[in-house]
């Protein structure tokens, strides 16, 4: 009996995380499987994880599987293209009827961060949220006034492209100076290398906490661009709560107390930006808790 269950699939470059959801947001089952590239990898890997999960639940699915693509996703369609780490290209792969075709169930399909943002609105209960998504790369997403922001196109959040420096690198994206190349967990892999037991990330803050100079140089100058992004979501949405997410938040508070530092510092010279108290809106989603694949096993209920 799997009344009131739902799936939720997280496919990744590097891993696919799913879950059993109970009606309460509650996760009942895991399973994790590495991601295979292209798209016969991609539906091979995701078929993996869904065979374990009916083999947690006694052999059989849900009739519902809600899944988040790191891609461009034709929402009803449920088709997925542009996922370079997938090895996917400009072809749609209908990855939802293909999905259902082998389990059965209906499938829907999200952008992950979107996928993430939803989760976010179900695990703090805030109705007008700015999600931001700080992994490898860096995106946002929108629930406002309960509902999620898609955009027209379904681009909405990717302000990791919107260009901050005209004299920077050049982006994934093809243009110049990209917040994402600053404000994104790859900054600190550039900045800080590591010989691969402790992260980057991991490694500059615990540098700078133990006092190293150019390590609190780089781990203040990266939450610096981190909230100029937070700023870019107070001051276009002006959303209620700002949380983050994605991989690089496992640092915990020591990451929440430097960007909220650097939001205050900002603040200090503007009036205006001390009125809006950004710094008092961030905070952080809690450890261990996958929002994205908890957002799309729920995404069924987005509107």
């Amino acid at each position: 009996m799997n009344g009131g269950l739902r799936v939720g699939l997280d496919i990744g470059g590097t891993k696919m995380l799913g879950v059993v959801v109970a009606a309460d947001g509650a996760v009942v089952a895991q399973a994790r499987e590495a991601t295979v590239a292209g798209p016969a990898g991609v539906l091979a890997s995701a078929t993996a994880v869904l065979d374990r999960l009916a083999a947690a639940l006694d052999g059989a699915l849900p009739p519902q599987i809600g899944i988040g693509f790191p891609g461009l996703v034709d929402h009803d369609r449920g088709a997925v293209s542009h996922a370079v780490n997938l090895g996917l290209g400009g072809d749609w792969l209908p990855l939802a009827d293909l999905l259902s075709a082998r389990t059965g169930a209906a499938v829907a399909i999200e952008n992950d961060v979107r996928a993430a943002t939803w989760g976010a609105h179900l695990i703090s209960g805030e109705d007008d949220l700015g999600y931001l998504s700080i992994g490898t790369g860096l995106a946002a997403g929108f629930v406002l006034g309960g509902r999620l922001r898609r955009g027209a196109t379904g681009a909405s959040g990717e302000i990791g492209h919107v260009p901050v420096d005209p004299h920077g690198g050049i982006c994934s994206c093809g243009q110049r100076g990209c917040l994402e190349l600053s404000a994104a967990a790859s900054a600190l892999t550039a900045a800080w290398p590591t010989d691969g037991d402790t992260s980057p990330a991991v490694a500059v803050f615990a540098a700078a906490a133990d006092g190293d100079p150019a390590a609190i140089a780089i781990r203040d100058g990266f939450c610096a661009r981190v909230a100029d992004a937070i700023r870019m979501l107070g001051l276009s949405v002006d959303p209620a709560a700002i949380i983050l997410g994605g991989g690089i938040t496992d640092l915990g508070e020591p990451l929440l107390e430097a960007v909220a530092a650097a939001l205050r510092a900002q603040a200090a010279t503007s009036q205006f930006l001390a009125a809006i108290d950004l710094a008092g809106r961030v905070r952080l989603l809690p450890a261990g808790v996958p929002a994205a694949a908890i957002g799309a096993a729920m995404i069924w209920d987005a509107r």
